[in-house]
This record gives structure tokens, C-alpha cells and sequence, in this order.
């Protein structure tokens, strides 16, 4: 696959999710975000209501993290993050997995958990983030079949913060599990144009990054 920049743009969350993020680091990442027409910008669920309004009528989605990065937050924790985040202006959602019940084999719980998130989005869209770098080949398929059947509308690779990023491996794995109806977002450590293409290639529809802008100017240094 080949796509020119701002194509390639229009799949991009463009992510800041450290810490010690500032108002003005968010404020350029929502001007980076419209000037480069990337798909959506992804913050902090602190963060989310300025960033929507930033964003107002100016293209890109805001989008927040919930549960974020560990998963560890009891559901009616996310669930209380999720409504909020939605009523200060996030449009779509990447929670993270609840990972120690996934791999205690309480699925059920797991199940449980994606489920009260998305009754709380109240119909804007979630994303489950598996930590794919923590999981065996069968744990990714498992878990994609119970975020898929828990409601969810997408599954993604990796927070970013875990012990490794998006590999193509789990990519095709994920689009394998979930089939063509459930978007697959790819996350963490892609920081090339070329890497990026390659998750797209492997079944990905949706990329994050915080490298956003390096990746489309890649083959247009001069910008859009």
C-alpha cells in the first residue's frame, strides 16, 4: 500500500498521553491535528473537555482514554470516567482491558467490564486496548471475541506505557478475529511512515500515534 500524506493523515489519532502534558502542548497538537486533517486527537480523560472545545467544528474527533493505562479501575470507575468524558466532549473511546481477570480466566468479569463502558459511552464508539505485548497468539484472539461480543467497535494494539507496541503479527491476528465489520486500531511505537503502512497493509484501520506529524511529512517535508 501506498498513500500520500494527507491520506494517510485521515487514519491517524494523533495522541499526547503523558503526564505532565501542558495546556500548551494540547493546544499545538489540536492545530497539528487540523493543519494535517488527522482523524482524531486522543488525550487524557482530564484533559478531554479542553481539547473538545478546541477542536469544535474544526474537523479532527476528540477522543479519550478511560482506565488508562493499567485497566486495573474497577467498572464502575471507567463507567463513571466514560460518561464523564463523553459529557465534557469525547467522541470516541480507547479503554484499556481489565488484564489481571483476562489472564486470571475470569472472562465473565472481563466481559463484564467492557459491557458497563460501553452502556456509559451511551453510543460513542469504544475502543478496548489489549496490551497485545502481554498476550499469547490465543489470548488475542479470546480477548477480541469478548470485547467484540461485550459491545465494543474497535480493538487496539497496545496503550504505549506496557512492555511493547503494535507488532503486524498482532495486527492480522486482531482483523483474523474480528473479521471486516469491527475497526482494529494499531498503537505504540509506530513512528515511521513506513511502520505505519505496514499496520494499515496488516488489517489496521485506525493508527495512534504521538509521531503523527513525522510520519505524514516523511514523504512531504515541506507539509501539506
Amino acid at each position: 500500500m501506498v498513500l500520500a500524506p494527507a491520506e494517510l493523515a485521515r487514519f491517524i489519532d494523533h495522541t499526547l498521553l503523558k503526564p505532565d502534558a501542558t495546556v500548551r502542548e494540547l493546544d499545538e497538537l489540536c492545530t497539528q491535528a487540523v493543519r494535517f486533517g488527522f482523524y482524531g486527537v486522543c488525550v487524557n480523560s482530564v484533559r478531554i473537555g479542553h481539547v473538545a472545545d478546541r477542536l469544535a467544528g474544526r474537523g479532527p474527533l476528540p477522543v479519550s482514554v478511560v482506565g488508562f493505562p493499567l485497566g486495573a479501575s474497577p467498572s464502575a470507575v471507567k463507567a463513571l470516567e466514560m460518561a464523564t468524558a463523553v459529557e465534557q466532549g469525547a467522541r470516541e473511546i480507547d479503554m484499556v482491558l481489565n488484564l489481571g481477570a483476562f489472564k486470571d480466566g475470569d472472562h465473565a468479569l472481563v466481559a463484564a467490564d467492557v459491557a458497563a463502558v460501553v452502556r456509559a459511552a451511551q453510543g460513542v464508539p469504544v475502543k478496548v486496548i489489549l496490551e497485545t505485548a502481554l498476550l499469547s497468539d490465543e489470548e488475542i484472539l479470546l480477548a477480541c471475541n469478548i470485547c467484540v461480543n461485550s459491545g465494543a467497535v474497535f480493538v487496539k494494539t497496545s496503550t504505549g506505557f506496557g512492555s511493547g507496541g503494535a507488532t503486524v503479527e498482532a495486527v492480522r491476528l486482531m482483523r483474523k478475529a474480528v473479521g471486516p465489520e469491527v475497526g482494529v486500531k494499531a498503537s505504540g511505537g509506530i513512528s515511521t511512515y513506513e511502520k505505519a503502512l505496514s499496520m494499515l497493509d496488516a488489517g489496521a484501520n485506525r493508527i495512534g500515534a504521538s509521531a503523527s506529524v513525522a510520519i505524514v511529512s516523511a514523504k512531504n517535508p515541506e507539509g501539506f
